[in-house]
């Protein structure tokens, strides 16, 4: 898309400080970091989340995903790593195109799980919740 942000950088209009590339997929640092070394893994081609992108993309996304986390793991001595996705603007999603965070995480970096991002526990029971999502199915 010619107005997406990441497909501008994908396609080398705007610059990126980028970690690695191959044919489907590409890493670079997040511009307003929040750990050291925060990455975001894109594929090339345009999603808007991982529902729109398609099968056959989600194993290269995902393959990516390890192996740079592998990588900020061994060359930053992280203590463990945050990997998310936000889709749509009620999870913070500011792009619209998926992306993938990786932050490197160290012992007393103030940081939290990423279930302590929201509060919001269910209404009904865990067996309700169930049941009206297979009802959905």
């Amino acid at each position: 898309m010619a107005d997406c942000l990441f497909c501008r950088i994908v396609n080398k209009e705007i610059p990126a400080e980028i970690i690695y590339e191959d044919a489907d997929t590409l890493a670079f640092l997040d511009v307003h970091p929040k750990t050291p070394a925060h990455v975001l893994v894109i594929p090339k081609t345009h999603a808007e989340n991982l529902a729109a992108l398609s099968d056959s993309q989600i194993p290269p996304l995902f393959s990516t995903v390890k192996k740079i986390g592998k990588l900020l793991r061994s060359v930053l001595k992280a203590d463990g790593l945050t990997i998310g996705i936000n889709e749509g603007r009620a999870s913070g999603q500011e792009v619209d195109h998926l992306h993938v965070h990786i932050l490197p995480r160290f012992e007393n970096d103030r940081g939290g799980s990423i279930q302590s991002i929201v509060n919001n526990p269910p209404l009904q029971n865990l067996k309700q919740i169930k049941e009206k999502i297979l009802k959905n199915d």
